[in-house]
């Protein structure tokens, strides 16, 4: 072990940098033209998958649908109707926008038609009309009480909706719930590409962290901000909430919680949760553990080195359960097994969940294992082009009463045989305050 593994863990960062080489952080968003893909190839089949013949999305200023970026209504003054239908020619999307944004929505390009509605028409109603014309059965709108993602219908919009409908068509409405889960779950190439670059990111900046910690001087919150500085260097965003992002922790389990100046001393176990935001879409979230040396130490002592390999080992397991056709319980349930196995304190936490436009993001939920009504989309199945963040577990008992949790979090892609590392995992803690030849503690 010793401080051959933090160079062997900067290597491995290193190299994994090509695997999203040519993608600028900095440049002009791919996320136009990627919109437009999923819209015309992943949209249909998501519409299919969910037994849906139509969806219809209201959009409007101030108080937005949460998908409206996604089908190109982010800009909608009025409100404005997206109304996407399957038929036997094939599938369609049809806009009733406001006039005054009709114009700049039809230069995207991004649907068949959009119809301008003069001031004073309600675009609502207009797309009631056309839906009267048409033999739609099921007629999917967002209102969802298990996915906030599906769920940007307003109770006035819906009241509005109905009344506009009549009670006959109204009573086809459905919860796009499974729409919306079949479309956001899975992500294109080019997408995870470029989450494969917000890992590599994510991962080399907090090797860095650690690299400039001095123990019994460095605090979390140095750490901290020490990875705020390179997120505004680099001009990328938070993943998740920024006053918790990122979570660094050298003393006993916080949870989800923001770093405090708690100095960091020799003999911790420092926790670092992590995650980026490129070009204003795409999230990573990564975890990295290290170790603190004390005097005389050149490597983590046993016990410490047994709950590493344990977690690590535990991560392993999950990604080997990884394949489509696979339930989230599943790949949970391996890894809990080994925790079992190595003698591992209890852990409320599912081992991953999807991540992709937000950190826990639509899709299966990899856990359940435990108790199957907390998670129930853990029943669902893995697909190639799903994205995950997963951990490997190992909680023990600190000698003060309070618990602490290896939690080494990766990132991973279903493919169509089993599973892809965005990055090179974690294999090794690092080694934080060594002062002989290839020192962690300094740069």
């Amino acid at each position: 072990m010793g401080y051959k593994g933090f160079w062997l863990t900067v290597l491995c960062l290193l190299a994994s940098a090509g695997w999203a080489a040519g993608i600028d952080v900095q440049g002009p968003s791919p996320w136009p033209e990627i919109r437009k893909e999923r819209i015309a190839s992943l949209l249909p089949r998501a519409m299919q998958g969910a037994g849906v013949d139509a969806w219809l999305t209201l959009c409007r200023e101030n108080n937005n649908d949460p998908l409206a970026e996604h089908i190109g209504g982010e800009n909608a003054g009025g409100t404005a109707a997206f109304l996407f239908y399957l038929d036997d020619e094939g599938f369609h999307s049809r806009v009733f926008s406001p006039v005054g944004e009709a114009s700049a929505l039809a230069e995207l390009n991004i649907h068949d038609e959009v119809i301008p509605v003069a001031r004073g028409a309600s675009a609502v109603e207009q797309a009631a009309a056309f839906v009267r014309e048409q033999a739609f059965k099921r007629l999917a709108v967002n209102s969802s009480a298990t996915n906030a993602q599906a769920d940007g219908l307003s109770h006035s919009q819906r009241l509005a909706l109905e009344v506009a409908l009549g009670p006959q068509l109204s009573s086809r409405l459905v919860s796009s719930e499974d729409l919306v889960y079949e479309w956001l779950s899975v992500k294109l190439p080019a997408e995870v590409a470029i989450m494969r670059k917000a890992a590599e990111l994510t991962a080399r900046w907090q090797v860095e962290a650690y690299r400039r910690i001095e123990p019994g001087k460095t605090t979390d919150a140095d750490v901290a901000r020490f990875l705020k500085a390179r997120m505004a260097e680099y001009g990328v965003g938070d993943a998740w909430a920024p006053d918790q992002n990122p979570n660094v922790n050298s003393g006993p389990d916080r949870g989800h919680s923001h770093a405090t100046e708690k100095v960091i001393m020799p003999g911790d176990v420092i926790q670092t949760d992590f995650g980026i935001k490129l070009f204003d879409r795409w999230v990573s979230d990564i975890q990295r553990f290290a170790y603190v040396l004390k005097p005389g130490e050149t490597e983590a002592p046993a016990d410490i080195q047994h709950y590493w390999e344990s977690g690590r080992d535990g991560g392993r397991a999950a990604f080997d359960a990884m394949k489509p056709g696979v339930k989230g319980v599943e790949v949970d349930a391996a890894q809990r097994a080994l925790m079992k196995k190595n003698g591992s304190e209890h852990v409320m936490w599912s081992t991953g969940h999807p991540v992709g436009y937000v950190a826990h993001d639509t899709g299966p939920n990899l856990g359940g294992s435990q108790d199957p009504n907390v998670r129930p989309s853990a029943q669902n199945v893995l697909r190639p082009g799903m994205v995950f963040a997963f951990d490997g577990f190992h909680a023990w008992q600190r000698p003060d009463g309070t618990i602490k949790t290896i939690s080494v979090e990766e990132m991973a892609v279903i493919t169509e045989t089993g599973a892809d590392y965005l990055i090179p995992p974690q294999q090794e803690l690092i080694l934080v305050g060594f002062s002989g030849p290839g020192s962690k503690s300094r740069p």
